[in-house]
């Protein structure tokens, strides 16, 4: 493994997801600031993921073309501009478009996991996803802390947007500004053709539904993606329904939610950056993901029953491990599954097949909470898990065990 692209790629997700963990806890308090419902609430962060859906496709397929760094540039770029729009937003459709702007330059993960899949030998390929995802779990500690932190700020600078419970978003997009002339300066371009590395054969040029048709029908790799789907759309479905039941049960401020959120990260992080690293030599790539969907369904479950803090503590904490397990090994298990100059495109459907679980998850997630009571979202994400987890064991035995 090449050791400082692999730090350069870690430090660029790391610090694009500090500014997008300071925007998440916001959404929801931003939202009903200005009015929204629940439902409202969830559809705020399914715009990002509809654009990000839409695109994903095309910047992986982009990155296998023209490469890593220029994708991931752009990428960056784009979400500090759409970080300072969200933070003067004075009403809710700015909020909107502001998001939305993010989720079309949102092809900087993909490209990054492609990046990390140039570097890494097949056997290495799952520990150094676990690596960009422990850039994600340090990033939504730091993201939310600061998002805090900066918050109570905020409230003393002034009341009015770029100010008060917004001023967050001006923090998060300075940041994400800095990731970007870091990158500029330091990230080198990882891809095997372009870098004398590889084949020197052109990435076959599709169009992003057939790519997707094409990836979704191969008889193993298929399953995997729905699999991942299936595992984003129920983290999806109680994100937004995290937020407002910590607040109507709870009655926990911005700044609360924000350290609960930043908790999560620290468990997602220890996971993927430390304990995943020792368990998948013994138990390979199929067998953690296992693990991790049924932790993940076991604390989705947990959730919706818990009525006092503590209870809710070890469901999350149950949550977190399982999400830390499953992530990087379904990650894996795509990249080792496709061809080396097919990883952009790969990484570009996964990301997107996750989108398109982000982009159902909230709004089904807001209408269920706001219609069925605070519980439900919860539920149902414990059902879409046991789902992934039946299709898990049907394939596990078909998926490469590299880790091993």
């Amino acid at each position: 493994m090449e050791k400082k692209p692999f730090l350069v790629i870690f430090l660029t997700v790391f610090m694009d997801l500090v500014g997008f963990g300071i925007i998440i806890p916001m959404n929801p308090y931003l939202a009903r600031q200005f009015g929204a419902d629940p439902l409202q609430v969830g559809l705020l962060m399914t715009v990002f993921s509809g654009l990000q859906f839409l695109f994903s496709p095309f910047w992986g397929q982009l990155s296998d073309r023209l490469g890593r760094r220029p994708v991931i540039l752009l990428s960056v770029l784009g979400a500090s501009i759409s970080h300072l729009g969200f933070a003067f937003s004075t009403t809710l459709t700015g909020l909107f478009l502001a998001r939305g702007f993010a989720g079309l330059f949102g092809g900087n993960i993909s490209a990054a996991m492609a990046a990390m899949a140039d570097i890494t030998p097949p056997k290495d390929r799952a520990k150094g996803m676990g690596m960009v995802g422990a850039a994600f779990g340090l990033g939504f500690v730091l993201g939310p802390f600061l998002g805090g932190v900066f918050g109570a700020v905020g409230e003393h600078l002034g009341d009015l947007p770029p100010f008060g419970a917004s001023f967050p978003a001006v923090v998060a997009s300075v940041i994400c500004f800095v990731n970007f002339l870091m990158a500029w300066k330091m990230f080198p371009e990882t891809h095997p053709r372009l870098t004398g590395k590889g084949s020197v054969r052109e990435a076959v040029r599709t169009s992003r539904l057939l790519l997707v048709w094409n990836l979704i029908r191969q008889p193993t790799l298929g399953p995997v993606l729905w699999i991942y789907f299936l595992s984003s759309l129920a983290m999806a479905h109680m994100e937004a329904s995290l937020f407002l039941l910590v607040q109507d049960r709870f009655s926990w401020t911005m700044t609360t939610a924000s350290m609960g959120f930043a908790y999560v990260g620290i468990i997602i992080a220890l996971t993927q950056g430390g304990i995943i690293r020792r368990t998948l030599p013994k138990w390979g790539e199929a067998r953690s993901f296992l693990i991790g969907l049924t932790l993940m369904g076991v604390g989705f479950a947990g959730i919706a029953l818990s009525h006092q803090v503590w209870l809710l503590a070890i469901a999350v904490t149950l949550l977190a491990l399982g999400n830390g397990f499953s992530n990087p090994a379904l990650t894996a298990s795509v990249s080792l599954l496709s061809s080396e100059d097919q990883q952009g495109g790969s990484m570009g459907v996964n990301q997107s097949l996750s989108a398109l679980g982000r982009i159902i998850g909230p709004a089904s997630g807001g209408f269920v909470y706001k219609e069925l009571g605070m519980g439900y979202p919860f539920l149902i994400a414990s059902g879409l898990t046991a789902l992934a987890l039946g299709m898990g064991f049907v394939i596990a035995s078909r998926v490469p065990r590299a880790a091993k």
